[in-house]
Parts: structure tokens; C-alpha cells; sequence
């Protein structure tokens, strides 16, 4: 079925990239930075319900179930965890290709939407639900958190002064102590560590912080 799909949509002009290592889907995806996924239900290792779920928590990336299975129950489960669309197989391949560019039309129509996600190496920041991702783990984040998060990754490789931290924090630093600002980057470097990324934000004397 897979190769019945790919030659289908390089036929239409789709660029197809297929994962081909079940176990490794998330890092398929965020190397491949697809527009739509395509995604069976049934998969080697876990099924379509739980790599949906996975990538849903990092993206808004839209996804559409192609499976033989047809039960109400199953196409239910595949709404509620994160899938945009249901093509029951056999499908119809004109059918295929208008839900397909439909939702590619609905999604990317304005495309300077701000972006959702920052991306990091292998680190991905998810400002909708203050999440971060690593290694296939998710860390939840404080409101203080994820704006010092934000600011050093929408600046990477430029250091950010310590002044500017603090107004994206507290709006006006005039009444704020700059210890708080050295607490509050201690407490996630602390948190960052746990979760087994060491060195990310670099002090820089002087200027302030900086993701190299």
C-alpha cells in the first residue's frame, strides 16, 4: 500500500518521503519537515493512534488516516488523537488527492502565520502549550520558563542582555531585583539538566545570556 500511495502522489507532483523505521517516526518527521502525513493505523511497534498523539504534541502538522479499518469507534480514536481526516481503504484516488490538497490549501493559506514551534538542534519549544520536546520526552514549562526559553532561541547565537530578559519577563524591569532574573535562569538550567540537556544557556559576563 505504501508504494501504491507514493506512486499516486509522485504522479500528482508530491514530494514523498517514507519513514521506513518504525521505531524512530519522530525523528523521521522532523527531519523530513513534511506538509501533510500520511498514517496507517496499523504499524510495526506502536500503531498510528500513538505516533499521531506524538507528533500532535510538537505540531500542528496536518494528519490523515489511510486504513482498512472502518469501525466508528477506531475513527473516533483517530480524531481525538490528533488526525485532521479518515480515508477508509480501498480508497478512491481522485478522493485521495482532493482531501489532500484541500487540507494543504486550508492550512498553509496564510503563511506568515507566526510560528508555533521553535526549533533548536534537537530541542523543539511548542509556545501553544508551553512544552518542550527532546528526545522524544516532553517537559512542561512555566510562563517564566518558556519566554526565557523563546527569547534566547529566536536569538541563538546572539547574546541576549540581561535588561532585555528581564522586560520580556516582567514587562518593566525598574522595580525588579536582577537576582530574580539569575533565580529564574538557575531554576531552569536546574530543570534542563534533568531532563538531560546540559550547558544549553551560556552565561555571558558582562552582556547576559546566550544559546550558542
Amino acid at each position: 500500500m505504501c508504494e501504491v500511495l507514493s506512486n499516486l502522489l509522485n504522479k500528482w507532483e508530491f514530494e514523498v518521503n517514507v519513514c521506513e523505521n518504525f521505531e524512530k517516526i519522530i525523528e523521521c518527521f522532523l527531519k523530513c519537515e513534511p506538509d501533510v502525513v500520511l498514517m496507517d493505523i496499523s504499524l510495526p511497534v506502536c500503531d498510528g493512534f500513538y505516533w499521531c498523539k506524538k507528533i500532535r504534541q510538537i505540531s500542528k502538522t496536518p494528519i490523515i488516516f489511510v486504513s482498512s479499518r472502518d469501525s466508528d469507534m477506531e475513527i473516533v480514536m483517530a480524531m481525538n488523537n490528533g488526525g485532521d481526516d479518515f480515508i477508509q481503504k480501498p480508497f478512491n484516488s481522485e478522493v485521495l488527492i482532493a482531501k489532500l490538497q484541500a487540507i494543504i490549501r486550508r492550512t498553509y493559506e496564510y503563511k506568515n502565520e507566526e510560528a508555533k514551534v521553535l526549533k533548536c538542534d534537537d530541542l523543539l519549544l511548542n509556545l501553544d502549550n508551553a512544552t518542550l520536546l527532546y528526545n522524544e520526552k516532553s517537559l512542561e514549562l512555566t510562563k517564566n520558563e518558556m519566554l526565557l526559553l523563546k527569547t534566547l532561541m529566536e536569538n541563538k547565537g546572539k547574546g541576549v542582555s540581561r535588561s532585555k530578559l528581564m522586560k520580556k519577563l516582567w514587562d518593566d524591569d525598574i522595580y525588579v531585583n536582577e537576582n530574580t532574573l539569575t533565580v529564574n535562569i538557575n531554576r531552569l538550567r536546574n530543570r534542563l539538566e534533568k531532563f538531560e540537556i546540559k550547558d544549553l544557556i551560556v552565561t555571558q559576563k558582562g552582556i547576559g545570556y546566550i544559546i550558542l
